[in-house]
């Protein structure tokens, strides 16, 4: 007997059912939205009037959300409590527009990028050795205000649901505040990165004023470590005041740190000041050598090294205080392999039970091109900041074109062609980075060199074997 969530994935995938959904996917003029987030606020009743061909797809889409929730054991009630939100909302209209145009697949993608991480300058007062960007000056090139904003605009058309301002350093861009505002008062959720040094209690109170809601600051290891990496002396203590003010003014705070063998052993250090800062997430980021992080590829950690510290943080996560996190792939896997009480995804860890675990197989793993893009400061489309691959530009390309026929992404999001991935049981939950895979070969579709499944090709790039000695030095 078919259980819930195969009769929900047989309705979706019925071309009838995927065809009308299509017709659904077309921005509303007069409602000034997507027909599909229009007939989502008519159905969680934050909105009442609206063309009829928008009333017309509440009703088409109502028995697909019936189907939905009961496939997830969630009331409809519930779920239109949780789709009040504006966020949620605008990425559940990304998610049917998925369904409409790949249909139900693992990996599962999305109608539109749910995030789009944005260097809007490459100005920076931080001279990073890792930083993938190359930042210092800005590009002659970056997009005026006004291209800025009319890229928003496309962005909101095409279902983004989160931007994440980034560079270089976001704060020190004349407009940035402007951008962010424009952004929000569109219902796209606001994102920063930044090395956290400018933002005073003054700075972190006028970017709360301006619609940015979630704020990522990096923290590389110890004082000392943190310094000689970031390159500038006295930028530990102004982060770190940094991270103080925007828990102060009620940020979501993410912490990430770019673990390399010589911030290692200082793991444990920065996730307990994070524990007392009482941040939101801490999350490692790997080492990718692009940028000026060509410069010191013997910086990344051994396959051995990363094992480690992945099981570290699945254990820690279980008295911590805040949500461990990681970039690496391989963290759902590992987290398969011990108790799996919560299965790391791309985006947060999702509690254990049967059929969360299947949703993690449709939606953990690498989002390059899949769950995410990234934009240059000149509008140049990559499928990730740390994957310096041009698919296209904002400024000459049509968006929604891009994902949904361009091949780069389509090869992303085929785990199946993997170079040493595609026959791992684990495939769907993981793949590797394909921006490792990227800058290591030159090749999206070989395999992550930091797995330990994939330890020979490591080896073949090290030529050299590191033994545990070598690797926990």
């Amino acid at each position: 007997m078919l259980d819930k969530l195969s009769v929900f994935m047989q309705l979706v995938n019925n071309p009838i059912t995927k065809k009308s959904l299509r017709s659904l996917t077309v921005y509303c003029e007069k409602c000034g939205k997507s027909r599909l987030e229009v007939a989502l606020e008519l159905f969680v009743g934050v909105r009442d009037k609206a063309c009829w061909k928008c009333k017309m797809a509440e009703r088409l889409i109502e028995p697909i959300l019936q189907k939905g929730a009961d496939a997830f054991n969630v009331t409809l009630d519930e779920l239109k409590e949780k789709f009040k939100d504006a966020y949620w909302r605008k990425g559940l209209a990304s998610v049917i527009k998925g369904l409409a145009y790949f249909g139900v697949r693992k990996p599962f993608v999305p109608g539109a990028p749910f995030q789009v991480v944005w260097d809007v300058t490459y100005a920076c007062n931080l001279k990073c050795k890792h930083c993938y960007a190359t930042a210092g000056k800005p590009l002659p090139d970056e997009l005026t205000t006004e291209e800025a904003l009319d890229a928003i605009d496309k962005f909101d058309r095409s279902g983004v649901t989160i931007i994440s301002f980034s560079g270089g350093e976001p704060l020190v861009r004349k407009d940035i505040f402007e951008l962010t505002r424009y952004a929000a008062d569109k219902g796209i959720y606001v994102a920063m990165a930044t090395n956290g040094t400018l933002i005073s209690d003054e700075v972190a109170k006028k970017m709360k004023e301006n619609g940015v809601s979630y704020v990522q600051i990096s923290l590389d290891g110890k004082k000392d470590t943190h310094e000689l990496f970031r390159g500038i002396k006295g930028c530990y203590d102004k982060a770190v005041e940094g991270i103080k003010n925007a828990v102060k003014h009620g940020f979501f705070v993410n912490v990430s740190m770019t673990v390399t063998r010589f911030n290692y052993i200082d793991v444990k250090d920065v996730i307990e000041l994070c524990e007392r800062l009482n941040v939101d997430w801490f999350m490692h980021y790997n080492f990718i050598p692009t940028g000026r992080g060509k410069n010191i590829v013997e910086a990344d950690i051994t396959p051995e090294q990363r094992e480690e510290l992945l099981k570290f943080l699945y254990m820690r996560n279980k008295k911590s205080n805040i949500s461990l996190l990681s970039t690496a792939p391989q963290f759902a896997r590992v987290a398969l392999q011990c108790e799996a009480e919560f299965i790391p995804t791309h985006f947060y860890n999702v509690e254990a039970g049967e059929k969360l675990k299947q949703l993690a197989e449709f939606i953990g793993g690498c989002g390059a091109g899949r769950f995410y893009i990234s934009m240059r400061a000149n509008g140049d489309i990559q499928p990730c900041v740390f994957f310096p691959l041009k698919v296209g530009n904002v400024r000459e390309d049509d968006l929604e074109e891009l994902w949904l026929h361009n091949h780069v992404f389509e090869d992303l999001r085929n785990r199946d062609a993997i170079e040493g991935c595609g026959s791992c049981s684990y495939r769907y939950y993981c793949g590797g980075c394909k921006a490792r895979a990227y800058n290591y070969f030159g090749d999206y579709l070989m395999p992550d060199p930091g797995c330990i499944n994939n330890k020979k090709y490591w080896e073949m790039l090290r030529g050299v074997v590191y033994s545990d000695h070598i690797s926990n030095k």
